[in-house]
């Protein structure tokens, strides 16, 4: 079957079930949720003043009776300085568990050591926002038998709630924890910030083991995670390296053509009739998409300009223009960077939010809902606006669904900045590898050679040329950038389906077919 964009979705697969294909951005939600399944949390209950310390990982992981066919789940706040994933699953691959459901809320680089583990089927189905390096480049060439599901981080809160992810066993690692679980993210040696993603995760999983490298005394505060549904807690010398939180994808770019595509599209947002007293923002994690909240930060100053919030994952360079007055508010559901934990611990205007009040659909309240203006990047975008980031040019598995599709569906205004071609290879296509945001839900893209306005939000156009902005039209920078970089050659595929892209609603936007090339 079809779906709304077009692309060939499967009624049916075996050990994945039905699939319902992507209708469009609202269609699923405007015809109504009350009849969408809606899983209870585990009941579960402890004696008093029964010890939930254990000695370590291992002795935790046994008393969660882990079972072959069983889903374990871990939060990626630690980005590819985490090693606690690494640890706990050579854990269960030394006990003999197999066929495990991974549902990660995102897997790094620093996770290539599973990769074994699901060539040997102890790993048979991954859920994750986002796939990188080995892992990535593996399962694009059909290194699994059945096909991961990428999701986004409200997608991901969606499908716990309704019962399509089922927790046996979540894994929380956390900067500072008590005896009892109360945990944090906040404070402690290797504090990595906002919590947000792990909420969930500890809310529904059957058994939870908070992991720390550091036990403080009772309570743990903040309390971002809770002690009611907390098993056991384990001690370890370390959680991970901080330092990798932050990488080049997350600091303000230097690059002269970044900076060139940052400066327009702060231009386009100040234009585009939504920079105004109290707007809200939020920034993408890249250097380009971070560069633009310099220059906005600039024209907040000189205009006299205050925000009412700003929301998702937060860097050091938002928390300065909290500090400055700018905004109000910060609302972190993850701190890209490790800094950033000190302005969550001491300053009552940084809110750490959980994943589910970030960009669950199936609320009446989430944060992006009351979203003015986001910037987004991409890998690639198409002449129908729609946007890749999760496949590169050479058709690997390499990136993250995160909160890009959640961000963008609910702003008045999503810009997505790019170059339009790296390496000579051009990143506007007729047709994006892989859809993970559909162009209804992008205003602009904005590249070094101009903005490109979607037509369906022809009042932005106006907008832009009486202030006398560069506005080209997508077909035919297309036309200028093929020109320069000539036409990419066609990746050839088999019939294997190895992935398939919800979309936050838990409709299949598209799928990924197995890379031919061996």
């Amino acid at each position: 079957m079809k779906n709304a964009l077009g692309r060939e979705i499967p009624e049916y697969i075996e050990g994945i079930g039905k699939l319902e294909p992507f209708e469009g951005a609202w269609a699923k939600l405007s015809k109504g949720w009350m009849d969408e399944p809606t899983i209870p949390a585990p009941n579960k209950a402890t004696l008093p003043h029964q010890s939930k310390l254990c000695d370590s990982l291992q002795e935790a992981i046994e008393k969660a009776n882990p079972k072959n066919g069983m889903t374990i789940t871990f939060h990626h706040h630690l980005r590819d300085g985490d090693i606690i994933l690494v640890m706990a699953m050579n854990i269960l691959h030394d006990m003999g568990i197999r066929d495990i459901t991974l549902a990660a809320s995102s897997l790094n680089d620093c996770h290539d050591p599973i990769l074994p583990f699901i060539q040997d089927k102890t790993i048979t189905k991954i859920w994750s926002s986002g796939i990188r390096g080995k892992l990535g480049r593996a399962i694009s060439r059909g290194a699994m038998d059945l096909p991961v599901i990428i999701h986004s981080h409200g997608g991901r809160v969606r499908a716990i709630h309704t019962g399509r992810i089922q927790p046996d066993i979540a894994i929380i690692a956390a900067s500072a924890a008590d005896c009892e679980g109360n945990a944090t993210g906040s404070h402690g040696k290797s504090a990595f910030g906002s919590i947000g993603y792990a909420v969930i995760d500890a809310r529904y999983a059957k058994h939870v083991i908070v992991v720390t490298d550091n036990l403080v005394p009772y309570p743990c505060i903040p309390l971002s995670i809770t002690q009611n549904f907390i098993d056991t807690v384990v001690v370890v010398d370390s959680i991970g390296d901080t330092s990798k939180i932050a990488s080049g994808t997350t600091r303000i770019t230097n690059s002269p053509m970044d900076l060139r595509i940052a400066k327009l599209a702060a231009d386009a947002i100040e234009y585009s009739g939504y920079f105004e007293q109290g707007f809200s923002f939020q920034v993408g994690a890249g250097g380009a998409s971070l560069a633009v909240a310099k220059f906005i930060r600039e024209k907040m100053k000189k205009q006299q300009i205050k925000g009412s919030f700003m929301l998702g994952g937060v860097t050091s360079y938002c928390v300065d223009m909290l500090e400055e007055g700018l905004f109000e508010t910060i609302f972190d559901v993850q701190s890209f960077d490790a800094a950033v934990s000190k302005s969550l611990f001491n300053n009552r205007r940084h809110i750490e939010i959980p994943a589910a009040l970030y960009a669950n659909p199936f609320n009446c309240g989430c944060m992006t809902n009351k979203l003015d203006i986001v910037v987004l990047g991409a890998l690639e975008v198409d002449v129908d606006f729609n946007v890749n980031v999760i496949t590169g040019s050479e058709g690997n598995i390499r990136g993250a669904s995160g909160g890009h599709s959640d961000t963008a569906s609910g702003a008045n205004l999503t810009v997505v900045v790019c170059p339009s071609f790296r390496g000579r290879i051009p990143i506007i296509k007729n047709s994006v590898h892989t859809i993970v945001t559909p162009g209804e839900s992008v205003h602009v893209i904005v590249t070094e050679r101009g903005i490109c306005v979607n037509p369906l939000y022809k009042h932005l156009e106006e907008n832009f040329r009486k202030a006398g902005l560069k506005v080209v039209d997508i077909h035919d920078l297309k036309k200028e950038v093929d020109g320069i970089t000539g036409i990419s050659r066609k990746l050839k595929f088999t019939d294997k389906i190895v992935g398939l892209v919800e979309y936050r609603d838990g409709t299949i936007i598209d799928v990924i077919y197995e890379l031919e090339e061996k």
